[in-house]
C-alpha cells in the first residue's frame, strides 16, 4: 500500500505491518480505557486481556485487502494508529459504499501537535484512492477534542446514536 507520508520533522505516517501488533494493542486498549471514561454503560471496560486482544484483532484486520490502518510514528516509537475500511453498501445504517474510519487513537503526550490528523487525512486519501466517495466515522459524544479535529476536516453529523439500558430489575 504505498500510503507512506513523507516526513514531517521525525514524525513519519506508514503502513501498519506484523511487527506493530504490541503497539496497536497498547493504543486500543487506550482507546477502549479512553471511552469507557467517557460512558461506563455504553464502552468496554479495560481488562487485563485488552491489549492482546486488540492488538491479535488489528493484526488480523492487516490482511484484508479493504483495510487501511496506518501508524504513526516518532523516534521510531510508534505513537498513533488509524484503523479504516472501504465498505460496500450498508442496509443496516443505510449507507452506500464508504471508507469507514472505526479507530483513530494518538498517545496523549503527541496529541495537539497533528499526529491525529495526519493520520486521518492519510487514512482519507487513500480511502478515496480506492474508490470511497465519501468517509464516515463515529465519535463519542463526550469526545469533544476528536469532533473538533474532525469538524475541522469538513465532517458533518449525519446520525446520533442513542443507547437505552432496562431499569435495573431488582426490587429495592
Amino acid at each position: 500500500m504505498p500510503v507512506t507520508s513523507p516526513d514531517d520533522g521525525d514524525l513519519l505516517v506508514r503502513p501498519a505491518r506484523g511487527g506493530d501488533t504490541e503497539a496497536l494493542g497498547r493504543l486500543g486498549a487506550a482507546l477502549v480505557e479512553l471511552h469507557h471514561g467517557f460512558d461506563a454503560q455504553r464502552f468496554l471496560k479495560r481488562t487485563p486481556q485488552t491489549e492482546q486482544g486488540y492488538g491479535a484483532f488489528l493484526r488480523s484486520e492487516l490482511t484484508r485487502s479493504e483495510v487501511v490502518m496506518l501508524v504513526a510514528e516518532r523516534a521510531g516509537r510508534v505513537c498513533g494508529y488509524v484503523y479504516a475500511a472501504l465498505e460496500g453498501v450498508d442496509y443496516m445504517a443505510l449507507r452506500g459504499p464508504a471508507g469507514v474510519v472505526y479507530d483513530l487513537m494518538v498517545e496523549p503526550a503527541q496529541r495537539r501537535q497533528g499526529v491525529g490528523r495526519r493520520l486521518l487525512e492519510t487514512a482519507m486519501r487513500e480511502l478515496v484512492v480506492r474508490g470511497a466517495p465519501r468517509v464516515v466515522l463515529s465519535t463519542a459524544e463526550r469526545n469533544h477534542e476528536a469532533r473538533r479535529l474532525f469538524e475541522s476536516l469538513q465532517f458533518r453529523q449525519t446520525m446520533i446514536e442513542m443507547t437505552w439500558e432496562p431499569p435495573d430489575p431488582t426490587p429495592g
